[in-house]
């Protein structure tokens, strides 16, 4: 069962997506914070999983619950869910350690299955914040035309794009699941990339998915 706070200040829209989130079976809404402050006691309290994360709230925003309970809670999974996908915002977000940033305009199935995602250790970010996020790279970033990019890379990097986890990526490329992660492993390497949001945002910049 994945625990998950939603952190929001407006009560209508928490419990909206409680109504959301109750409708399946492994995700249980253990509770509601008005700001990031709150957020960060209910954490305390109860340890959630994942924390759905609104960025713009009064008082305590996104940006101080997230750092918070990334300092002192690093296992704990931030998913930031908002309205807002402007360069700024979105850079706050990764600066202070979120795990995900999605809109709230996403259809509930996929806000559901980037809880699962985020929950399972794989970083989700909506295709709208991409270029947001590439501005946050450093311009020594690798380009493609420095890499041999095989055709099996490509369906990794599109599968990650995707959002599959390393079961999915198996069962979809007739894999064994350690092969799989041994040739993610392998190709972060080749690229001298740290991480999948960092190699997702490498294959969209090099329009390689």
């Amino acid at each position: 069962m994945i625990k998950v706070l939603i952190a929001d200040d407006v009560q209508i829209l928490r419990r909206g997506l409680e109504a959301v989130l109750s409708t399946d079976g492994e995700i249980k809404v253990i509770g509601e914070a008005a700001n990031g402050k709150e957020a960060l006691e209910i954490c305390i309290k109860h340890s959630p999983d994942v924390v759905l994360m609104d960025m713009r709230m009064p008082e305590y925003d996104g940006e101080y619950g997230t750092r918070q309970i990334k300092t002192h809670f690093p296992d704990i999974k931030v998913l930031v869910l908002t309205t807002f996908d402007d360069s700024e915002t979105v850079q706050k977000a990764v600066a202070c350690g979120a795990d995900g940033y999605i809109l709230k305009e996403m259809e509930n199935e996929k806000i559901i299955n980037a809880i699962k995602t985020v929950n399972s250790g794989i970083n989700v970010f909506g295709a709208t914040v991409f270029s947001s996020i590439k501005q946050t790279m450093p311009v020594s970033q690798p380009s493609a035309a420095s890499f041999d990019i095989s055709e099996r890379d490509r369906e990794l990097m599109t599968l990650i794009c995707d959002g599959c986890d390393n079961k999915e990526i198996a069962a979809r490329l007739f894999l064994a699941e350690g092969t799989v992660r041994n040739n993610i492993s392998k190709l972060l390497e080749k690229l001298g990339l740290k991480d999948r949001t960092q190699l997702a945002v490498f294959a969209v910049k090099n329009n390689l998915v």
